[in-house]
């Protein structure tokens, strides 16, 4: 789960630094992730794991580190959890 969440912050979350050089826990808006590339991200990840994320779930807590996407995903989908 962890790479294919990286792929999607890869894709989507135009980032000046490579998403392979930060931590699993580094915070992806200091990295330089914006509001609105987090939308893309969020999309991004919604297809790539066929999941909806909920109102509840869309804020920037949810989506500010690859840590804090897994553990949402986790939530979402109890069994791609390994």
């Amino acid at each position: 789960m962890n790479e294919k969440i990286r792929k999607a912050i890869e894709d989507h979350a135009r980032l000046p630094v490579s998403v392979s050089t930060l931590a699993d826990d580094d915070d992806l808006y200091q990295a330089g992730m914006t509001s609105h590339a987090s939308v893309n991200v969020m999309l991004g990840l919604e297809d790539e794991f066929d999941i909806e994320f909920p109102d509840h779930m869309l804020k920037r807590s949810v989506f500010e580190s690859v840590a804090a996407i897994q553990a949402a995903i986790g939530e979402l989908q109890p069994d791609l959890v390994a």
